[in-house]
């Protein structure tokens, strides 16, 4: 059903997706402060804050991958292997961190836990940057079917951070913290997903 609206290899967008959201970021840290301080309802409203703002970046950048793939094909497919490169890069960068930490939550003390999360997403213009990397690696342009692609790939994505999120509020609230806060299971968590970034890079290079 993917392969037919032009989305390739969905079982690694699957993957992929899931990689992300499992490392260390604000929006992660967003939604364990919201949870500590305001049980399981304020985990999920910030949860919620994040998909919003997640939504909001995708349909930019989306925006921009489809003008480019209308304008010109060739150019698209460059910036297939450009993507690949920018994920290699950050799988480099996380493998030969030096464990700094991955980031804080902005002090919007007086917003409320939706709207922190939505705007923890918003001020993070590189997300912008991965989306318009991310999306062209698993499109096909001869078959995609232009909005409805992209809503399908959106979705996916969202489903896949809500049942992430839902998992971090309900169960690794404790643990989580607690592994963040252990620099070598968190120097260790940076490696692996670091040469998973490396591998998948090269993968889709030799597709």
């Amino acid at each position: 059903m993917f392969h037919a609206i032009g989305i390739t290899d969905i079982w690694q967008l699957i993957a992929a997706t899931f990689v992300f959201l499992a490392l260390p970021g604000p929006g992660t840290f967003c939604v364990l402060t919201c949870t500590a301080k305001h049980g399981v309802r304020g985990g999920f409203a910030s949860m919620a804050g994040l998909m919003l703002g997640d939504i909001v970046l995708m349909f930019l950048a989306a925006i921009g991958v489809a003008a480019l793939l209308h304008a010109n094909p060739l150019v698209f497919r460059g910036m297939q292997y450009l993507g690949t490169a920018y994920l290699a890069y950050l799988g480099v960068r996380l493998l030969f961190a030096r464990g700094e930490g991955g980031g804080t939550v902005v002090p919007f003390s007086n917003a409320a836990d939706f709207r922190r999360g939505f705007l923890v997403t918003l001020i993070n213009p590189k997300a912008i940057v991965f989306y318009m990397a991310f999306f062209p690696l698993f499109l096909d342009p001869a078959t995609q079917q232009g909005a409805l692609t992209f809503v399908a790939m959106g979705a996916v994505i969202c489903c896949c951070t809500a049942l992430y999120g839902g998992m971090l509020v309900l169960v690794g609230n404790a643990l989580s913290r607690r592994l963040s806060q252990n620099r070598t299971i968190a120097t260790l968590a940076s490696r692996v997903a670091g040469i998973f970034l490396i591998g998948f890079g090269i993968k889709l290079t030799t597709q």
